[in-house]
């Protein structure tokens, strides 16, 4: 019997600077990371990285964080090739040249030390053991200052041992926060919990868990399945009065982000968090709770989520003639937390893939803008969003306050999301999962390409069957004939695009680019 053999090849058919809204061709978060990594904004400032093409300007900052964490997770997960050897050490440039500004029981401050566990693991890899240990000591730093010196709920009020918001916010709890302080403890844990003993990391997680049930708890609606921004230990103090309701504590209005916040914030900790742990269980069902809350409330055309959950784009504010938008960082975000729950097996995929990819492909046709040097810039985000004595938190103050403005010119809030909800889409790709087991070594096969032809000629074992798929891992193409040892395929019909092209049936062992 003869031994077919698999080959995946890698062939650019062709090029093009514009093309449809969704491009099957693209990968997202590199074109993301290539436009704007030197190049986005934090509000109304431009931030910048160490790119080929610009110097870094970056300080720390939750919002430089997200994007600088984004950034590495693409690394990560592409390392192996040649074009993502920047991504890490611009951000390693960042890393070593900037100073840590941990404020006093401040969560936000806590965000952008999520970039020393890939950092860490990269300076591992190199057998940088001693900058290794930098940026694990300064992990543990962050871990440290919320677990032992963050200002909590004290123990006369409901959700006892809940993190404040920041140290002027008193007794509150945002969905925000959990994201930027409860899920760096995580993963501080995931990575050297261990190495503190089966007590305290067993107490850690414990930790972290009431931090989840607290929120949860307080937030949640039964009814509308969606969580308020916000929550209140004590609503009547001086810093809550003007916004929580005085009876549940709780802020007025399901805000689009903060729910998207808080959705990432349950698959990352659910990431490390162990299975033996028994808060584990709970978790997983908020996250299928938000899940379900949230396909509801997606709107059934663009696939995208509104600034204001609980409504439509016929809301309007009462102080301006803004209507209620389709915002794009809540959009990714929990696209990003919908994709991941999936891979994770948190979330069923019988029940949330078709709507999740739908939602990718969505945000491509709404909020991505193809510029003419060839550079994409994301729009429609709002620029920040909070509560306070002077911001009320009512439907009017999410479309018409003076900070709540929309950016069109790639807010870091967006770009981070945007990048993240990128990777996991091309992660759950067919082509991505081939690629991670491509082998490398001599190729079996002559590929030519003469315009809309290519030539395959078999070196060793005839061609018995080739399938095309575009760079997300969609099939195009597929033949399947008599054996042959040279076949030319009409492929006039596909769109402009890089495409890999299977061919026999084994498993794939090879890859190679012409």
């Amino acid at each position: 019997m003869k031994k077919t053999v698999s080959i995946l090849l890698l062939i650019v058919l062709f090029t093009s600077l514009y093309a449809a809204p969704f491009r099957n061709d693209s990968i997202y978060s590199k074109w993301a990371i290539d436009s704007r990594m030197g190049d986005f904004r934090n509000k109304k400032t431009t931030q910048r990285f160490l790119t080929p093409t610009t110097s870094r300007n970056a300080s720390w900052d939750y919002v430089t964080g997200l994007v600088a964490k984004a950034i590495l997770k693409a690394w990560e997960q592409y390392k192996s090739e040649p074009w993502s050897a920047y991504f890490f050490t611009g951000i390693e440039n960042f890393a070593d040249n900037v100073s840590m500004k941990l404020g006093e029981s401040n969560l936000d401050d806590l965000n952008a030390g999520k970039i020393f566990f890939e950092l860490y693991r990269g300076a591992m890899e190199k057998g940088q053991t001693s900058k290794a240990e930098t940026y694990k000591t300064k992990a543990t730093t962050c871990r440290n200052t919320l677990k032992y010196n963050h200002q909590r709920i004290g123990a006369n009020l409901p959700g006892t041992g809940g993190f404040w918001h920041k140290k002027q916010y008193t007794n509150q709890m945002w969905l925000d926060g959990l994201y930027m302080g409860p899920a760096l403890y995580a993963e501080w844990q995931g990575n050297f919990g261990q190495e503190l003993g089966e007590t305290d990391n067993t107490e850690s997680w414990d930790d972290i868990a009431l931090q989840f049930d607290t929120i949860f708890k307080h937030t949640w609606d039964v009814n509308k399945k969606l969580n308020y921004h916000a929550w209140s230990a004590e609503p009547t103090n001086a810093a809550s009065s003007y916004w929580a309701d005085p009876v549940t504590g709780c802020s007025q209005e399901f805000w689009g982000r903060g729910m998207g916040w808080f959705f990432a914030a349950l698959v990352d900790v659910l990431e490390f968090m162990p299975d033996s742990h028994p808060a584990k269980q709970r978790l997983i069902a908020y996250t299928n709770a938000v899940a379900d809350g949230l396909k509801a409330r997606q709107d059934p055309t663009s696939g995208c989520w509104y600034q204001l959950l609980q409504y439509d784009g016929t809301k309007k504010g009462t102080t301006c003639q803004v209507s209620n938008y389709l915002e794009s960082s809540a959009s990714c975000m929990i696209t990003y937390a919908y994709l991941k729950g999936m891979r994770l097996g948190i979330l069923d995929k019988n029940v949330y893939r078709q709507m999740a990819e739908k939602a990718y492909k969505g945000i491509i046709d709404q909020f991505v803008v193809e510029e003419s040097d060839g550079k994409i810039k994301l729009i429609q985000s709002c620029e920040s969003a909070g509560l306070s004595s002077t911001r009320k938190g009512d439907a009017n103050y999410y479309l018409c306050g003076s900070d709540a403005g929309i950016n069109n010119d790639t807010e870091g809030k967006v770009l981070g999301p945007f990048i993240m909800a990128s990777l996991e889409y091309e992660r759950s790709s067919e082509t991505y999962t081939l690629k991670k087991n491509v082998q490398s070594a001599q190729p079996h096969c002559i590929i030519k390409k003469y315009r809309d032809t290519v030539e395959i000629s078999s070196t060793q074992q005839p061609v018995q069957s080739v399938c095309v798929f575009d760079c997300l891992g969609n099939e195009k193409f597929y033949w399947n004939g008599k054996e042959t040892d040279q076949i030319n395929l009409n492929l006039a019909g596909l769109p402009q695009g890089i495409y890999f092209f299977k061919i026999n049936a084994d498993v794939v062992k090879y890859l190679f680019t012409t």
